[in-house]
């Protein structure tokens, strides 16, 4: 066989393929495929509607999960690495809403192209829209929200606090076998949230921009001092400086066997199906729900916000065909498939009149609009939120620390932490 052959098969092989591998070549008459890297959500509702987004593409894509792990640290961790070797198998990514300034800062985010935004901020809670953009460029799509209530002991506590102190006032009074207070204050993520909400709650905010530390003296001082009275108090859980979402959700619903130590509770809507299925007949009938309290009376709280947002991959050799995903997978119908399935919160506000919603969060989707609505994002416009996380963590950690009657000490360390961690680029 002569050279001249051999080399024309082999251009034939190579050719062959890198059709095979899906190179850069869109002329196929088949979908393209949609890899969308995100957790596996435990219902199955993004399935669903990618399911159904697929079929009503007409043969445009076809959406493939790629399941990241359930924690949050390790998705952020698998897709840094694949990210930043700019492999183009990512299309579709499930962030955490306080990935959006790291990953666009980065250059990981394809920006969203005008005609897909008209079509995906339609309704959407203001607050829920600051979690999506970068330097006032949109560059995620959120898909769904989430938000904290303060769960009470309806048969304990006959309306509930409108203040942290009046909280705590009450707990105390109670007990400690009936007035336990449930929080998340461990270092981690969780600890953060509460910190973020106390100082937006009291009148000021940790970042005045990615690079600028806000932090007013008084009422940050003010949002410690309400962290370390309820961490020294006899309200306080047993646990406190170990708590998290779920170890808030056990101490609430309180032993099988006996009755629980617990009247209130600082959670997320995930509790009330949960007690629902292990406290039927005492915790469960006795819940109610009412806003994250406030730091002073008179003066609206700042609940959390949190949930999903889709990004585009930059490297993605099919954006046109992802951002049209986009727009099918936040259709109304499709935020409610979520909210049904997995009672996920949509990040529409008008779809919080809708009587599915009753049917999800009964007796309490007002409150949950109400929070969602004014509620104050954690300080991820920081590409350095990473850093910023974790200096946060430091300064307040342990919170039985913070002295409630002199709050100085680690308001000092809590703002040498954020400066320092602002002045970094971010990790990969």
């Amino acid at each position: 066989m002569s050279g001249r052959i051999l080399i024309t098969i082999a251009t034939i092989a190579l050719a062959v393929g890198v059709s095979a591998c899906g190179g850069e070549d869109t002329s196929t008459s088949g979908p393209v495929t949609l890899n969308w890297f995100i957790f596996n959500e435990p219902s199955g509702g993004p399935q669903k509607i990618a399911d159904r987004c697929s079929k009503q593409s007409g043969g445009k894509y076809e959406i493939n999960f790629e399941f990241l792990p359930a924690q949050a640290d390790q998705q952020r961790e698998q897709l840094v690495r694949r990210l930043g070797a700019k492999d183009a198998s990512l299309d579709l990514l499930g962030l955490d809403v306080v990935w959006t300034g790291e990953f666009a800062n980065a250059g990981w985010l394809a920006p969203v192209p005008a005609s897909t935004e008209r079509a995906v901020t339609a309704n959407v809670f203001d607050s829920v829209l600051q979690t999506a953009r970068f330097e006032d460029r949109l560059y995620t799509i959120p898909i769904w929200s989430n938000t904290q209530l303060l769960w009470y002991r309806k048969d304990r506590v006959r309306t509930p606090p409108k203040t942290w102190d009046e909280m705590i006032d009450i707990g105390e009074k109670l007990g400690p076998t009936r007035g336990r207070i449930q929080v998340q204050a461990n270092r981690y993520e969780g600890v953060v949230v509460l910190v973020n909400q106390l100082i937006e709650s009291a009148g000021t905010s940790i970042l005045a921009g990615p690079k600028t530390v806000k932090l007013d003296k008084a009422p940050t001082e003010k949002a410690l001092a309400i962290i370390g009275r309820l961490s020294n108090s006899t309200a306080a859980a047993s646990n406190i400086t170990t708590s998290t979402e779920d170890t808030a959700r056990l101490g609430f619903e309180g032993p099988a066997n006996g009755p629980s130590d617990s009247s209130f509770m600082i959670n997320y809507p995930f509790v009330y199906p949960s007690a629902k299925t292990n406290r039927p007949k005492t915790v469960f009938p006795n819940m109610g729900a009412a806003q994250f309290p406030a730091v002073e009376a008179g003066k609206p709280s700042k609940p959390p916000i949190g949930g999903i947002n889709i990004g585009v991959s930059s490297y993605s050799k099919h954006k046109a065909e992802a951002f049209a995903a986009t727009e099918c997978l936040v259709k109304p119908d499709n935020q409610l498939e979520i909210a049904t399935a997995g009672g996920l919160p949509p990040v529409r506000e008008d779809l919080y009149d809708q009587p599915e919603i009753d049917k999800v969060y009964p007796g309490f989707a007002d409150e949950i609009r109400r929070a969602i609505k004014n509620a104050a994002p954690r300080p991820s416009e920081s590409p350095a939120y990473q850093d910023l996380s974790l200096a946060i963590q430091r300064a307040v950690h342990p919170t039985t620390k913070i002295d409630p009657k002199n709050p100085e000490p680690t308001y000092d360390t809590l703002r040498d932490n954020v400066e320092k961690a602002v002045k970094r680029e971010g990790l990969l």
